[in-house]
């Protein structure tokens, strides 16, 4: 599919369902992982479907969608849990993975990856 010039990121990735489905592909994969699971560690079903939430409209909203999120920062939300080079690199592995199931390929798959490597220097401890 040709997208023309301008359209936003969010558009030509599906839009909010399509957003929707990667993230509820992406958490489960998150949550499960022997090395980075135990962040969800202690939460509620109520505390998840909130994160699943804020996740998504995070997304949508750095994607140029039409959700606005109102969480905290990438920085004060992740200060403190000790995130590593190696969670890092085990998160996108899932993050990929997705993107693979969903066939996420060319500009669409760098540009997302790019956005979401601008993110890790506020998210990984240390960084």
């Amino acid at each position: 599919m040709t997208h023309p010039v301008g359209t936003s990121l969010y558009a030509r990735l599906g839009g909010y369902d399509a957003l929707a489905a990667a993230v509820d592909d992406l958490l489960p994969r998150l949550q499960g992982d022997p090395q980075i699971g135990a962040y969800w560690k202690g939460h509620n079903t109520h505390t998840k479907a909130r994160g699943r939430q804020m996740v998504l409209d995070f997304f949508v909203q750095a994607l140029g969608g039409p959700a606005v999120y109102h969480g905290l920062d990438m920085k004060t939300a992740h200060h403190g849990l000790g995130i590593t080079e190696s969670d890092w690199a085990v998160m996108e592995g899932h993050a990929v993975a997705v993107l693979d199931k969903f066939g996420i390929q060319g500009r669409e798959r760098e540009e997302f990856l790019a956005a979401a490597a601008s993110l890790k220097g506020d998210i990984v401890q240390g960084h």
